[in-house]
């Protein structure tokens, strides 16, 4: 990758905050974005332009939207402002930021913005303009008449002309930035797990809350403002707080049920720092103590996750690290009697998939699933159907390792019902796990040549969780 290499990589990943002390690395991930896009028959001398996220209206009411940068941008400026613009020429690198300009109304309201020097301070960026000058800039001899410009296609606002350039192309931006995220430079891994450390910190927070609590909205609230007060005040994703049958839901966001008389509390929570993820998931006892069901399922999940991550280094097709997660849930589910039967059969017809229904993981960056997995939705195989990233996995990338085991009736109770399937399940044993609801383990792993590095200190194994919540530690 352009301006690292896998030992800086690594280093990054141990000693963030000394490398957040520089710039976000803008001017490295244009070069990137440029080099794909010239291999790709773009031109040369062209120049790219973005736009920032845009301040909105609630539907209905005169207070402003929660705002949520704008991914593409960020990724070429490291700017979090709204409504700012973005310009790279690609024949001599220059990259120049436009930010709006005072408006003595709003400063009433929402006090001095950011200035142009004060922006030239902070990003990594070679000129700043205001705002008004993005239309005389654009048209101005200074950027290269004649060639091309490259914009994201429904990313450019009606006002802004493109006049002066020979050719519009909306089609090279999108995937030379979304192939750009997939490796990230020393200082993306370093806000990743500045992000992991304080969600490392909430979930150790809400394990230690969760014996005394009463609902998952209690725990919520816990999470939340473990990170705030560690100055992270946005969340990665809709956290799942999800007690008991509530984990046998993927996604579920409810967060509203008690906690009473539950076996245990699967927590899907992440923070995200200066618009990179975190994205952990730990499963501890409510009680303090696993029931017999829970702690079996607890330890096939953790070999699991434990098996996949020590199979991984650059290289590695992810698809046949997915399936090696399966094996490894059927033969569990074997030994406890849930499935019967032969493993190779079991796999062939994909009865894992009900207690497993979902992909082993995805990349993480500047979304939760990051660009560049090349899914296939519409898989015929069950099995891979959901997988959000498929085939080769570089040194550099960042993946999540979540594999689950869940008892959904809703996806379980088709495979009684169809006389292939049912063979291979045993409804006896299966009735007692119903309560578990589901388990899950995530971590984020840094992918290296020789292996990987895993970004997640959060505790996971059963006698530590179960030691923090009881409070011994």
């Amino acid at each position: 990758m352009a301006g690292a290499n896998m030992s800086e990589l690594v280093s990054a990943a141990r000693s963030f905050e000394d490398v957040l002390k520089g710039k976000y690395p803008a001017k490295t991930h244009a070069r990137k974005v440029k080099e794909w896009i010239v291999k790709n028959g773009g031109d040369e001398k062209g120049t790219l332009y973005l736009e920032s996220a845009r301040k909105k209206l609630l539907e209905d009411s005169d207070s402003e939207a929660p705002f949520r940068q704008r991914r593409y941008f960020f990724y070429l400026s490291g700017c979090e402002l709204a409504d700012s613009y973005l310009t790279y020429e690609m024949s001599t690198e220059k990259l120049t930021l436009f930010i709006p300009p005072v408006e003595p109304d709003e400063v009433i309201w929402c006090g001095l913005p950011m200035s142009t020097e004060q922006a030239k301070q902070k990003y990594e960026v070679d000129d700043v303009r205001t705002t008004t000058d993005i239309n005389p800039y654009l048209t101005s001899s200074n950027t290269s008449p004649q060639t091309t410009i490259y914009a994201i296609a429904n990313q450019v606002s009606d006002d802004i002309t493109f006049l002066s350039y020979k050719e519009k192309d909306f089609t090279l931006l999108k995937p030379a930035i979304e192939t750009g995220r997939v490796i990230k430079t020393p200082y993306e891994i370093a806000l990743i797990r500045k992000a992991n450390d304080i969600s490392t910190a909430a979930h150790i927070n809400v394990m230690r809350a969760v014996k005394s609590s009463h609902t998952e909205a209690e725990l919520y609230g816990v999470f939340l403002k473990s990170c705030i007060e560690r100055g992270s005040k946005e969340q990665a994703y809709h956290s799942i707080v999800a007690a008991g049958e509530n984990g046998a839901t993927l996604h579920y966001v409810h967060n509203d049920d008690t906690t009473t008389g539950k076996d245990v509390l699967l927590l899907d929570a992440g923070c995200e720092v200066d618009c990179y993820a975190s994205d952990i998931t730990r499963t501890f006892p409510i009680s303090g103590e696993f029931s017999k069901e829970s702690a079996q399922i607890y330890a096939i999940v953790l070999q699991m996750q434990k098996q996949c991550i020590a199979a991984l280094k650059a290289g590695i097709k992810w698809d046949d690290i997915h399936e090696l997660a399966h094996r490894i849930a059927i033969q569990g589910l074997l030994d406890l009697g849930i499935l019967r039967g032969d493993a190779n059969e079991i796999l062939a017809a994909r009865t894992s998939v009900a207690f497993f229904p979902h992909g082993l993981g995805h990349y993480l960056g500047l979304d939760t699933h990051d660009t560049g997995g090349n899914p296939n939705y519409k898989d015929s195989d069950p099995m891979f159907r959901y997988l959000r990233l498929r085939g080769i996995v570089p040194a550099g990338s960042v993946v999540t390792v979540e594999p689950g085991i869940y008892f959904c009736r809703f996806i379980i109770e088709p495979y009684l019902r169809d006389e292939r399937q049912r063979g291979f399940i045993d409804e006896g044993v299966l009735e007692r796990f119903w309560s578990v609801g589901g388990v899950r383990i995530e971590d984020n792993i840094l992918i290296t040549e020789e292996g990987c590095e895993n970004l997640t200190p959060t505790p996971k194994e059963m006698e530590e969780v179960r030691g923090i919540v009881n409070g011994q530690s």
